[in-house]
């Protein structure tokens, strides 16, 4: 089973199309070298409370690491992360501290300092909304998670002493359609940038369905607060669920070799699905049929007057930064599709690190210019990922239901 605290497994399996991980497979196939990597190891875990992070703390914690050090920013998610894990079975290392600070802060730095040597680094803190490259403050702060945070501590790292460094992307730094996936581009060139003596990893997915902030959790609260549903009509996904997103990160994280990707092995006649259709697939399982509406007005007007219907509006993408297709490696790289059964692994080119460190000088100036422009930060970008395809439409999602 695909298991999930706050959403219906059936509901899961349904949305999914199965009901058993992709990865499980992998996992047990490969527990021996898993247990062998992880076991007596001291790890900090950046980003630990989030949706993906706090799925891998519990599956690493059963491979008996000697110190887990979880770090968050958002207090809330790591206070609930610690009563999810000591409410449970899993057995926690005698080492096991939290500490809510943000991994670009100076108090991050003095943590790590004070509480290294760590074998490995595991990063899932990461700015992932479209949403949030609307105006320059937000954008500027992405940048500021996604790449200067990393660099940092990447540039600390002999003194901290990891052997491992893995740093989550997603499927939107491949060829990037918005800044989002551009700053996760940069992050993967820090990554991969840098001879830092340790092993450095990541892996790409699409959606986590029902992670915190998604769509598919927006579904779960119109539903609770009787609002309807909105969703594109025109957009399709890859989905996997929060166990899957944690096994995937697992294998990176400890089997992957130096600038090794691991992503999943989905199908598009298989595994693609669309928003809509899947605003559907939730509203019956929950007992409703969708009530399709003209306009977001409308359907907002029309909660509550139909029995067993519940009103929708669906309509096509014209928000800047949508991509049309999702890929998980790039044209050229060396895939290779036998070593895991459920997933692929691309091997990544050596970056040059004066790509990232010109960017980061002009991010630098930018901020120390009396206007900030938004423009000024997007040519900055479009000159360190020339492969960037972002089309500014002027209508973001926070101008949407």
């Amino acid at each position: 089973m695909i298991p999930r605290s706050s959403t219906d497994d059936a509901l899961l399996a349904r949305i999914l199309g199965r009901s058993r991980s992709l990865f499980a497979d992998d996992v047990a196939a490969h527990a021996g070298r898993l247990a062998e990597a992880i076991a007596g190891r001291r790890l900090l875990i950046v980003g630990a409370g989030g949706s993906i992070g706090s799925a891998f703390v519990k599956q690493v914690a059963a491979y008996r690491p000697a110190a887990v050090h979880l770090v968050d920013v958002n207090e809330n998610a790591l206070v609930e992360l610690v009563r999810d894990l000591r409410s449970s079975p899993i057995a926690l290392p005698g080492d096991f501290r939290t500490a809510s600070v943000d991994f670009g802060a100076s108090e991050f730095t003095r943590l790590a300092t004070d509480r290294a040597p760590y074998d490995a680094l595991i990063n899932f803190a990461a700015m992932k909304h479209v949403r949030s490259e609307r105006d320059v403050y937000s954008l500027l702060r992405m940048i500021e998670v996604n790449v200067e945070s990393l660099k940092r501590c990447l540039d600390a790292a002999p003194a901290l002493g990891f052997s491992r460094v893995f740093s989550v992307s997603t499927d939107k730094s491949v060829r990037p359609a918005n800044l989002m996936g551009a700053t996760k581009n940069l992050m993967e060139r820090v990554l991969f940038g840098r001879d830092i003596a340790a092993t450095a990893t990541s892996a790409r997915f699409a959606n986590v369905a029902f992670s915190a902030g998604s769509l598919l959790e927006g579904f779960e609260q119109r539903l609770a607060k009787r609002q309807p549903l909105s969703a594109p009509t025109d957009v399709r996904r890859y989905f996997i669920s929060h166990v899957e997103a944690g096994e995937l990160c697992l294998l990176a994280a400890f089997l992957g070799e130096n600038r090794q990707v691991l992503f999943p092995k989905m199908r598009a006649e298989e595994h693609l699905q669309s928003f809509a259709d899947l605003a559907a697939t939730f509203l019956r399982h929950h007992g409703y049929r969708p009530m399709p509406c003209r306009s977001e007005r409308e359907a907002i007007d029309a909660v509550g007057t139909a029995n067993g219907s519940w009103p929708c509006y669906f309509s096509a993408t014209d928000t800047t930064g949508e991509k049309a297709v999702e890929e998980f490696h790039r044209d050229g790289d060396v895939v290779d599709l036998e070593t895991f059964r459920g997933i692929g692994v691309a091997r990544e080119r050596p970056s040059d690190p004066a790509i990232v460190d010109g960017f980061l000088r002009e991010i630098a100036r930018i901020r120390q210019s009396p206007v900030w422009a938004k423009g000024d930060v997007v040519a900055a970008i479009r000159a360190a990922v020339p492969e960037l395809g972002h089309n500014e439409l002027d209508r973001d999602l926070d101008q949407k239901m």
